[in-house]
């Protein structure tokens, strides 16, 4: 059996924020690395005594976030910049996974919520709301492989479920709910949703690992989040500096194409 783990950092118990951990400058990256790499390890074990043969995780995260040599040995890395939304995904996969996921942009409760930036106010896929798990369940998707399990935040697991109901999640931590960030800058969203409570660390492991054993084995019970196409994606910019944000607009027949399309505020690009 063949495992497809997408990781990210935000959405890891005892990440506490973005300036102090997510960067390679921060005073705690290497700790929020470390917490990311062991959460990851949870995920792995749970896929191993499932049945996994083959693990491929990918470091999600836009700055790194996988420590190589703490990673469980049964698992491939995929690590490094650039690549393409869904590389080394294929049909070969049996389900997919993701760990320290975050919600989408506005999300009430989401603890550093955001979709891909923090400066993203939405981001639509024939005028659906997502966020980084939704984008991952498409991909996922459109080579038949079942999204079966995620980590992350309250918010988070809520998204996950309401696009894929039955999949299996694991609330490592909860945001202070202060309603929405919407219509705020970047630095001001970014610092309007830091607040959370944190499981420990080893309890947030335990629950992975037993979500994904469950997530794997009840996989057939789980629905796949997919939208037919032709697509239309819309990306908005939140305002700065009293400037209104920008929009962007990708259209086209297959969604991978189309979520790897680059974005160029104020125009409509056909993707190919």
């Amino acid at each position: 059996m063949k495992v497809y783990v997408m990781t990210d950092m935000e959405g890891v118990a005892g990440v506490i924020d973005s300036p102090n951990y997510c960067f390679p400058e921060s005073r705690y990256y290497e700790r929020g690395c470390e917490l990311t790499t062991l959460e990851t390890n949870a995920a792995i074990e749970g896929a191993l005594e499932a049945g996994a043969t083959d693990i491929v995780v990918i470091d999600g995260h836009g700055q790194g976030a996988i420590t190589p040599m703490l990673l469980h040995p049964a698992a491939q890395l995929l690590k490094g910049r650039p690549r393409p939304i869904g590389a080394v995904l294929d049909a070969s996969f049996d389900v997919a996974i993701s760990i320290g996921q975050h919600a989408k942009s506005n999300a009430p409760g989401g603890h550093l919520a955001h979709s891909g930036s923090f400066n993203v106010e939405d981001l639509t896929i024939n005028g659906v709301s997502i966020g980084e798990s939704g984008r991952s369940f498409l991909s996922a998707a459109y080579f038949g492989v079942p999204y079966v399990f995620l980590s992350g935040d309250l918010a988070a697991a809520e998204e996950a479920e309401a696009l894929a109901p039955g999949i299996e999640t694991a609330v490592v931590k909860e945001g202070l709910d202060r309603g929405s960030a919407t219509g705020l800058g970047m630095g001001a969203n970014r610092a309007f949703n830091g607040a959370a409570i944190h499981l420990h660390p080893t309890k947030a492991r335990e629950l992975i690992y037993a979500g994904v054993k469950r997530g794997i084995e009840c996989r057939d019970e789980i629905e796949r989040f997919w939208l037919e196409p032709p697509y239309t994606l819309v990306h908005t910019s939140r305002p700065e500096n009293g400037v209104p944000g920008g929009e962007a607009r990708v259209t086209g027949d297959d969604i991978l194409k189309v979520f790897r399309t680059p974005l160029e505020l104020g125009k409509h690009i056909e993707a190919k």
